[in-house]
């Protein structure tokens, strides 16, 4: 089984992520699968010394609930579509 960030094999005995999209990846690939994968909102800022966060870039999108009710039912559609059978 290979890593489906770098394309590596998967070596036994080493820590391996299963995320719940069904991706296996290597311990030091899972960053990079969650920000390309399901682009997560953030804010890219500074902290100063007392602790406070100042925002210099924001990603975090307005979402309403009609458009998170459909992206779950089109998922869920994907997710069923893609489980076949390994032995028929």
């Amino acid at each position: 089984m290979n890593c489906t960030v770098c394309g590596n094999p998967l070596i036994f005995d080493r820590v391996v992520f299963h995320c719940f999209c069904g991706a296996f990846v290597h311990a030091y690939c899972w960053d990079e699968h969650v920000l390309k994968a399901h682009q997560p909102s953030f804010e890219i800022g500074n902290v100063n010394l007392d602790g406070e966060f100042k925002a210099s870039e924001s990603k975090i999108e307005e979402v309403s609930e009609e458009q998170v009710s459909e992206e779950q039912v089109s998922e869920e559609q994907v997710s069923e579509e893609q489980i076949t059978p390994l032995l028929e």
